[in-house]
């Protein structure tokens, strides 16, 4: 990832890193949250009530606000029978309801935008009296997102991405590898042009945020009720802060590009402080304010923004500026053993940064090849060792016309004459061929002077890095709008119990649930006496409660399926939530037994 001073143990790295995942994935996978999701409701899903309640309420797993969206109630003929603007405080949504309502079946519809700016949509009904339950699918109708405004956020998020890498990385370049490419009249115009994308992306995405949320077309993407509500939430604030701090950026590079300088001490400060907010405002949006621990995830995210920029704005800088025919081999020479140092470092913090917003958002190896994020996620990863190979074709270009030969007890090898590589052990001053690299050095000051004559296999394997580069940022945007893989995989119960008496254990039960999901799930239960075999009981009942949101216990039917085999194919789970299945089994006349366990639905 390195683009010309690509190392192995980067690579390395990144290869550990991601088995070191792949283990703790394994070992710690389990319930976890990121999507807003609807966790409980009053009145419940399917209740059947002696009044009409003044309101309605829905709870869900984090911080949600209505945005573009909506919270309403409507009647068996689909009029609304709601009265007011609904409440949000914090993850409780209220939605009033008109006095003097008639006994007849309801139908609550939401479509709410969760902390990561997601849309999040729903419906469900209740009866009062003793009519017939409405269908809530056919009643509420609720509206996909537009396929077109589908294609287009992700396209804006790009251009943004991509003038994000242009616009901070090239200046961060000059500053610290290229000090006289601030008078490259070709540099100046990509960053400005960088930047120029970055406002232009935001401003987009605020544009199209209203009709993604609501479910319109591009004609709504200046309707005003659409723009008031983006432009009330912290979504639309930040990133049209984003937007602004851009365009701040480049007024504040004027005055460099004018006198072709680079900064002094206190305007590199201002220059600084103004892009460390772009990154902030980049990073502060999306799944790392969504889910826990939204600070040390925003913190996590905008390290991995800036190594990017820095990464891919020197492969820019590169290929507009420094890497062209005739190129000066002293330039070169003199600007590449720094970029090899920042690069080195960039990539260090990239591996450990992605790897820290896996493990947050995909969860464990299973949701990484059973989810769209997961697979867009290898898909990415695929990519970015296709990166570290044409960096490593550049690595050897360097080396064939930037480096020398210098001994080495035991053999020869070649380095580059800038210290490509960090400096082994044993190649100080004091060492004992500390004379050899000197004079490797000298010799490299020499052919040094004067230009390289061929550039173009570097250009190429440069140009293939950065087009590569630029389809894993498009990538990036789309992983952004997709739903965590922790928040869309639901994984199977199975689970084996010891059965408990008031005499202590007596038998086991052996319990799968799938999908665990919301619906219908198939339940399996296997009985086991005390020396593990089948057993048959007098009397088993099974039973399933969600204590937080006060729903259950819900019988189970069972059905035998064979000795000490049981099946409930069917089985009703209302909604998501922390579920849990009890068993209550009687051997015989004096001998009752229980057993439980808690599953998460989603």
């Amino acid at each position: 990832m390195t683009a010309l001073a690509v190392r192995r143990r980067p690579a390395l790295l990144l290869l550990v890193l991601l088995a070191g995942w792949l283990a703790l994935g394994v070992a710690t996978a389990g319930p976890a949250a990121a999507h807003a999701e609807l966790v409980s409701t009053d009145p419940g899903e399917g209740a059947r009530l002696d009044a009409v309640p003044g309101q309605v309420t829905l709870r869900f797993t984090e911080g949600v606000s209505l945005g573009a969206g909506y919270a309403r109630v409507l009647g068996a003929g689909g009029e609304r029978v709601d009265t007011g603007a609904p409440r949000v405080d914090g993850d409780t949504v209220t939605v009033p309801l008109r006095g003097d309502l008639p006994d007849t079946s309801y139908v609550v519809t939401y479509r709410i935008v969760s902390a990561d700016s997601h849309p999040v949509s729903g419906a469900f009904a209740f009866v009062v009296g003793d009519g017939e339950l409405a269908d809530a699918g056919a009643v509420a109708g609720d509206p996909a997102v537009d396929p077109v405004v589908a294609v287009a956020l992700p396209a804006a998020r790009t251009l943004g991405f991509a003038g994000l890498a242009v616009g901070l990385g090239v200046p961060a370049f000059l500053a610290l590898c290229w000090p006289a490419g601030w008078a490259s009249t070709r540099v100046r115009r990509l960053t400005t042009a960088g930047l120029g994308a970055v406002a232009a992306g935001a401003v987009l995405t605020f544009l199209l945020q209203g009709p993604y949320a609501d479910g319109a077309g591009l004609g709504s993407v200046l309707d005003p009720a659409l723009l008031a509500a983006t432009g009330s939430s912290s979504f639309g604030l930040t990133t049209l802060g984003r937007g602004l701090l851009a365009l701040l950026l480049a007024g504040l590079l004027v005055p460099l590009w004018h006198r072709a300088a680079p900064p002094q001490p206190q305007e590199a400060a201002g220059l600084a402080v103004v892009a460390g907010g772009v990154v902030l405002t980049t990073a502060a949006v999306g799944h790392p304010v969504a889910g826990a621990l939204p600070v040390f995830a925003t913190a996590v995210t905008a390290v991995h923004v800036a190594a990017m920029a820095l990464w891919l704005g020197g492969l820019a800088a590169l290929m507009a500026g420094l890497v062209r025919p005739g190129a000066d081999a002293g330039e070169l020479a003199g600007a590449l053993p720094r970029w090899s140092r920042v690069a080195s470092g960039a990539v260090a913090a990239l591996v450990v940064t992605g790897v820290v917003q896996s493990v947050r958002e995909v969860g464990s190896p299973a949701a990484l090849v059973s989810t769209t994020y997961g697979w867009l996620l290898l898909a990415k990863l695929a990519l970015v060792l296709l990166l570290l190979a044409a960096a490593g074709v550049s690595r050897v270009w360097v080396q064939q016309h930037l480096g020398v030969a210098r001994p080495r007890p035991g053999g020869r090898r070649r380095v580059t004459a800038h210290a490509f590589a960090a400096t082994a052990p044993g190649d100080g001053p004091g060492s004992e061929d500390g004379s050899a690299v000197a004079a490797a050095r000298e010799r490299a000051a020499v052919q040094a002077r004067g230009a390289v004559e061929d550039v173009a296999p570097l250009r190429r394997s440069v140009l293939v890095e950065a087009a590569v580069a630029a389809v894993v940022l498009a990538l990036s945007a789309v992983l952004v709008g997709t739903p965590p893989a922790r928040a869309t995989l639901a994984e199977p119960v199975d689970v084996t119990l010891p059965l408990q008496s008031a005499a202590g254990e007596s038998g086991s039960v052996q319990l799968s649930v799938d999908p665990a999901r919301p619906g219908a799930n198939t339940l399996h239960l296997y009985l086991f006496d005390d020396a593990g075999r089948l057993a048959q009981p007098e009397d088993l009942r099974v039973t399933l409660t969600e204590a937080e949101q006060e729903i259950g216990p819900l019988e189970v039917d069972l059905e035998p399926a064979g000795p000490g085999h049981w099946v409930a194919d069917g089985m009703s789970i209302p909604g998501a939530g922390t579920w849990t299945l009890a068993v209550s089994v009687r051997l015989d006349e004096f001998t009752a037994t229980t057993a439980s366990t808690d599953f998460p639905v989603r």
